[in-house]
């Protein structure tokens, strides 16, 4: 199987999604649909609403409910990209202008807040309060890993086991949730439930190992941003501590100056460290390691083409150059 084979496993679905999406965009706010639109057509995996959908239609059922509520993974998705990305002050996302840069801070916050908001109505709609309290709990986590991670900006001193509790909350908390309420929506018992969750978790995890990895490699145009800007932003990521807890003296002061120094000046010097301490071949047998126990965790479900998508899911998450 390959991505494109899961796409295709999820088209239909996914083209219910985007008019969901197009319709709950609509507002007499003119900003709030031409920036909700600027961002959606921009690109994108879309994993979170594919793993919703491939989660509740094991065991063939196909009816609608997962559609609205894999739109509001996505909505929620795009919120935390819109608030990050002022935040970080970013210029660049997949290749475009980011929100902030053509609209402005203010006004990418307040519609990140919109499809917030959005998002709940849907959910209300639906009706579920599982599915409620699965999202509120999912946003609110999401958010304190957002704090945590800015708390740690800058801090070269950064430990493994506080990066990965803020990957945890900001990243993986979402494929989770993502994944749960696929279970939920198909009716599945606890001891399932628990276990598609616990798979998104481990894929969101090694998603962003990967991404990390990613940042210090791949180049701007397969990426859709620049090469360093964790390290310009000021953040400590896997490579970064593997190379500080690996590197010589001369190795962690210049890290720590690169840290502090949103110029770029010092990328030259930090790659060569990253490569000589083998940063990034460490992160990427981390990532490997977590996508593995990710398929592990689809073991007692059903042989079937959904299945398989999600066991190449994980594997994709450690395999992309973009």
């Amino acid at each position: 199987m390959d991505f494109a084979e899961v796409q295709g496993l999820v088209q239909a679905d996914m083209e219910a999604v985007n008019r969901v999406i197009q319709e709950q965009l609509q507002s007499g706010v003119p900003t709030i649909p031409a920036m909700g639109a600027y961002l959606i057509n921009a690109g994108g995996k879309r994993l979170r609403p594919v793993i919703l959908l491939l989660a509740a239609r094991m065991g063939g059922d196909r009816s609608d409910r997962p559609i609205p509520l894999a739109a509001v993974v996505e909505f929620i998705h795009t919120a935390t990209l819109l608030h990050d990305d002022v935040v970080d002050g970013s210029e660049l996302r997949r290749n475009h202008a980011t929100a902030n840069q053509l609209w402005g801070n203010a006004a990418a916050v307040l519609v990140g807040d919109f499809l917030y908001a959005r998002s709940f109505e849907m959910m209300v709609r639906d009706g579920d309060m599982r599915v409620l309290a699965t999202m509120a709990e999912a946003t609110s986590i999401i958010s304190q890993g957002e704090v945590a991670q800015l708390e740690n900006v800058n801090d070269a001193d950064l430990d493994p086991e506080r990066y990965f509790a803020v990957i945890a909350a900001k990243t993986a908390k979402l494929f989770e949730a993502a994944a749960r309420l696929g279970a939920i929506v198909n009716g599945m018992d606890a001891r399932q439930e628990e276990a598609l969750a616990r798979y998104g978790r481990l894929l969101g995890t090694a998603f962003q190992l990967m991404d990390d990895a990613l940042d210090y490699e791949a180049e701007a145009e397969r990426m859709g941003k620049n090469r360093g800007d964790d390290l310009a932003d000021g953040k400590a990521t896997l490579p970064f501590i593997h190379a500080m807890a690996q590197g010589t003296d001369a190795d962690r002061a210049i890290l720590r100056s690169a840290l502090a120094d949103p110029s770029r000046s010092n990328l030259p010097k930090v790659l060569e460290i990253i490569a000589r301490t083998g940063a990034i071949a460490y992160t990427l047998r981390s990532a490997k390691e977590v996508a593995e126990e990710a398929q592990q965790c689809l073991a007692s479900f059903p042989q079937g083409k959904e299945r398989l998508a999600l066991e190449f899911l994980a594997e994709f998450a450690v395999l992309r150059d973009y």
